[in-house]
């Protein structure tokens, strides 16, 4: 019976997205409050995904200090010099939210714009692990998830846990979405 649980998360990896204090904490300097519902459910997504051996990849933005790598309608965030900027490389903000931790045997993948597959190693990386199954969770920025959708490779399929979902037209986007 457990050789049958391993074989069905055998090529299945778990995207942890975004969970990071600049966007879920109060203070955060891109905080939004409905984000910090979601973490509770999080911590124990991530520790279902640890208990059956699915390797987790935590998916965060890292930006340079200066704004040289965001996108051009995010530079004005980091123009002053008396301003906090957005997840910011070695900065509070650009930590994990408390409650998560990236374990060893865990993989940190740092992206600079909405989609996980842009201009990162991220496809390479499922590649070599044999997966072709994603479970995907974070902060539920629908974007994220759009984006994700349109960069993916074919031969990958989808599995969404939303935790607390806030637009309601998600399921006509998306209608293949795991809901928990």
């Amino acid at each position: 019976m457990a050789a049958t649980a391993e074989l069905k998360w055998k090529n299945t990896a778990f995207l942890v997205i975004d969970m990071q204090k600049d966007f879920i904490s109060p203070g955060g300097v891109m905080h939004v409050k409905a984000f910090e519902d979601v973490v509770p459910n999080v911590i124990k997504a991530v520790e279902v995904a640890r208990n059956r051996n699915v390797p987790i990849i935590w998916v965060v933005r890292e930006h340079d200090p200066l704004g040289r790598d965001v996108e051009l309608f995010r530079r004005h965030l980091y123009g002053s010099a008396d301003k906090p900027k957005p997840v910011s490389k070695g900065t509070v903000g650009a930590e994990l939210v408390d409650g998560l931790f990236i374990e060893e045997g865990d993989y940190k993948l740092v992206k600079t714009r909405f989609s996980s597959f842009f201009n990162t190693h991220l496809h390479s990386y499922l590649q070599g692990l044999g997966v072709n199954n994603l479970i995907i969770t974070g902060n539920h920025k629908y974007v994220f998830k759009l984006r994700i959708v349109s960069d993916k490779r074919p031969s990958m399929r989808l599995h969404w846990i939303i935790i607390r979902l806030r637009l309601s037209l998600m399921p006509l986007l998306l209608p293949h979405l795991i809901y928990i």
